[in-house]
This record gives structure tokens, C-alpha cells and sequence, in this order.
């Protein structure tokens, strides 16, 4: 079982956008049984609240469902329990390792790191820009979800094989 926490401010637009395209696509791998998907914010701004509906909207256009989702924040124990602490950002990357417990700190990365096509290094925050923010969203956090499918769907099959 590999289990994944997207990671971004307020919980709202990138992280769960993160967590509703990851979703579908280990769905159509057919490997949901192996995989636990999961996001949060580092603030709890929005504590509870769905998904900004720019983000659902543009979400739902590629076939994603994210409305579903309920905003929360991070909590220690989120740092021993989940595989993967996947940031969007350099401010939320450095706020998760502020709070992350030293022994855990090898789970923390930026999302970006599994994209193959894209060279930014982070998810930029869509939230104070008009909708074209969200499909560029969509646009990295589909290519970076598609990198990571891979390293989990192997890494599934290398336990499967032990």
C-alpha cells in the first residue's frame, strides 16, 4: 500500500486538484487497492469547505470530480502515516518541513519532481488569477501525476513480487 498526501496552502484549488486527477488515473490503472490518496493544506483557511468551484469546474471539463472533496489541514500524524508529502510550492515545501519530525523529512518533495514534460519546478497558485490559472493547474499536476503513477505502480508491483 502506498499512501500519498498532496500538499498546498488552503486546500482549495491545487491540492485537491492534485488528489482528484491522481484518483482517476490509479482508477484506470485499476490499482485503487494499493493506493491511498489523500491532500491538505498547510493553513486552515478553509477547514471543511469544498473546492473552489473555478477548480471543480475546470476539473470536471477533463473528466475529474473533485466536489467531493473537503478541505483540511495538515496534522502530525499525516508525516508518519502517509509514503509521500507532495508540496506544490516552495513556501508549502518549507512549512511542511518546519513541522515535519526529522525521521520522516525523506517523504517530502514537490510534486513537480515526477513531471516529464513540464520544467517548472512547482504548481503555480491559481487562486488570485482568472480560469486560465486553473488549466494550467491541470496542465502540470496531470503531467506530474502521470510520472508519480509510475513510480507507485511499480513500486505496487515490486511488493506484489516480495
Amino acid at each position: 500500500m502506498t499512501k500519498v498526501l498532496f500538499v498546498c496552502m488552503g486546500n482549495i484549488c491545487r491540492s485537491p486538484t492534485a488528489q482528484g486527477v491522481f484518483r482517476k488515473m490509479v482508477a484506470d490503472a485499476e490499482i485503487e487497492d494499493m493506493v491511498v490518496i489523500e491532500s491538505a493544506g498547510t493553513h486552515a483557511y478553509h477547514v471543511g469547505e469544498p473546492p473552489d468551484q473555478r477548480a471543480v469546474e475546470a476539473a470536471s471539463r477533463r473528466g475529474y470530480t473533485i466536489g467531493d472533496l473537503r478541505a483540511r489541514q495538515v496534522a502530525q500524524d499525516d508525516f508518519r502515516k502517509f509514503d509521500l508529502i507532495l508540496a506544490m510550492d516552495w513556501e508549502n515545501l518549507a512549512l511542511l518541513q518546519q513541522q515535519c519530525p526529522r525521521q520522516y523529512k525523506h517523504k517530502l518533495h514537490l510534486l513537480m519532481r515526477y513531471a516529464g514534460e513540464h520544467d517548472a519546478a512547482t504548481v503555480p497558485d491559481p487562486y488570485y488569477d482568472g480560469p486560465e490559472g486553473f488549466n494550467t493547474v491541470l496542465d502540470y499536476v496531470e503531467d506530474a501525476c502521470q510520472g508519480l503513477l509510475d513510480v507507485v505502480r511499480k513500486r505496487a508491483t515490486m511488493y506484489a513480487a516480495a
